[in-house]
């Protein structure tokens, strides 16, 4: 199956319209956290930026979308496992126009293809699976549960191979479950630093449900640990921060 017409998919807008993307009906879909992640993310002019695990596109068409004509001189790389995604991401990034800055590579982190190499790249970002294989009950959508509940790799197998893929003193950028901060300060250990943890609060009663966790490859320098965002307000509604970077695609300053 090579033809998006062929598969039942939805076509959404994200940031307010400033982007749209293919989805699939059932299965994987991008979400909150995909938006917050590419709005993280600091750039200069001609930077190299890789995502790990792209599924969809939805980080780099983001990316790329809040950035317009800024984002003309970056190379945007995503490698993405699972050939359905790696369709949807491409027709993503020819939907928006952006099919002259993403490509987007069908392979696998633990042997990343010739094109996308090592040491190479100013910014990895990654969205990896939330829970290790037979941890969680998975989704009855076999690309769903790959891209939630994982494959062959822990969670830090998959920050050990997306660290390879960081040029020295360059950065390493992730969104997770907030429940997981500790296996990704233990798999950082010794191998990266300057980490900034940035709690994401679904509103302002509970606890934190995410953290975007950037950090700089052979830094030593210590850990911060930021205010954060909380996403709802408590009458409902997203708070005005939350609001300007999921509705009209401002930055979201995470240092």
């Amino acid at each position: 199956m090579t033809d998006l017409n062929d598969i039942d998919h939805t076509t959404d807008d994200f940031l307010g319209g400033i982007v749209r993307l293919h989805q699939p009906r059932r299965g994987y879909r991008v979400a909150m956290d995909t938006v917050l992640l590419a709005a993280s993310l600091e750039l200069k002019p001609g930077e190299r930026v890789l995502d790990v695990g792209a599924g969809t596109g939805g980080i780099l068409t983001c990316l790329a979308g809040r950035l317009g004509d800024d984002s003309s001189d970056l190379t945007l790389h995503g490698i993405e496992l699972q050939p359905l995604h790696v369709l949807f991401a491409r027709e993503n990034a020819a939907l928006n126009g952006f099919d002259d800055r993403i490509r987007y590579f069908e392979g696998d982190i633990v042997a990343p293809p010739e094109t996308c190499e090592k040491n190479s790249y100013h910014h990895v970002v990654s969205n990896p699976p939330y829970y290790e294989k037979g941890m969680h009950t998975a989704s009855p959508q076999e690309n769903r549960a790959l891209a939630h509940t994982g494959s062959h790799l822990s969670l830090a197998d998959w920050i050990s191979c997306c660290l390879k893929m960081v040029r020295p003193r360059g950065y390493l950028s992730l969104i997770q479950k907030a429940d997981r901060l500790d296996d990704i300060l233990s798999a950082l250990q010794g191998k990266a630093g300057e980490v900034v943890v940035f709690p994401v609060w679904p509103d302002d009663c509970g606890d934190a449900g995410r953290v975007i966790v950037r950090t700089r490859k052979d830094s030593r320098a210590p850990l911060a640990l930021k205010r954060g965002l909380v996403v709802h307000k408590s009458e409902g509604g997203y708070t005005d921060r939350a609001e300007a970077v999921l509705r009209h695609g401002q930055k979201l300053t995470i240092a």
